[in-house]
């Protein structure tokens, strides 16, 4: 049967993929340049593919544990961090309160959570998922207020900032001022009449 086969590598590729997330877990922010990063990413998608292929596996492994081993205690503060935001977000769903209790960072720390009556981080064990509770019903999305983090994860920041996320957006889509004068021009020479 090619569908339960098909299925099945879906599967397969889907535990590779968590399992990698949840130990190459550093975010841009984490990079001193944005160049670094992206390396980074590519690096751990090439590891991703060739795990989920079926190349050079016993190599790879090695070097997993070897990054496990070498950065254990910032895959631990990352997955933390994770759990921090989506224990916010929760909360920010069921219509609680946002906690003031953050770090420097604008992130909320672990004692904001403590005394919230929510339940600590706990690191999970190696390939083992968290349990996180989901919200239920159709509750209105909350709108996000000035000051905390954003959905990526980072704080607020200036207008020019903003800006500058906007343009790499779009570019990252395919989109550039090029094309879209390019367009305005043509469209504007073939509604000329003679």
């Amino acid at each position: 049967m090619v569908v339960a086969s098909g299925t099945n590598s879906y599967a397969k590729e889907m535990a590779i993929r968590k399992r990698i997330a949840n130990i190459f877990n550093k975010r841009e922010d984490d990079f001193p340049s944005l160049k670094e990063y992206n390396d980074y990413l590519e690096e751990v998608e090439d590891m991703t593919f060739n795990l989920i292929e079926g190349i050079d596996v016993p190599a790879l492994e090695a070097k997993i544990a070897k990054y496990q081993e070498e950065n254990a205690e910032q895959i631990i503060n990352a997955r933390a961090r994770k759990a921090e935001e989506l224990a916010a977000a929760l909360a920010a769903s069921k219509g609680q309160p946002a906690h003031a209790d953050t770090t420097i960072d604008g992130a909320p720390s672990q004692n904001s959570l403590a005394g919230s009556g929510q339940s600590q981080y706990a690191p999970a064990i190696a390939g083992a998922t968290l349990g996180q509770p989901r919200p239920t019903g159709m509750a209105p999305q909350p709108i996000p207020v000035g000051g905390g983090p954003d959905m990526q994860g980072y704080a607020a920041d200036d207008k020019e900032m903003m800006k500058l996320r906007a343009e790499r957006a779009g570019r990252a889509g395919g989109w550039s001022a090029e094309l879209s004068r390019r367009r305005a021009i043509e469209e504007a020479f073939a509604s000329v009449w003679i």
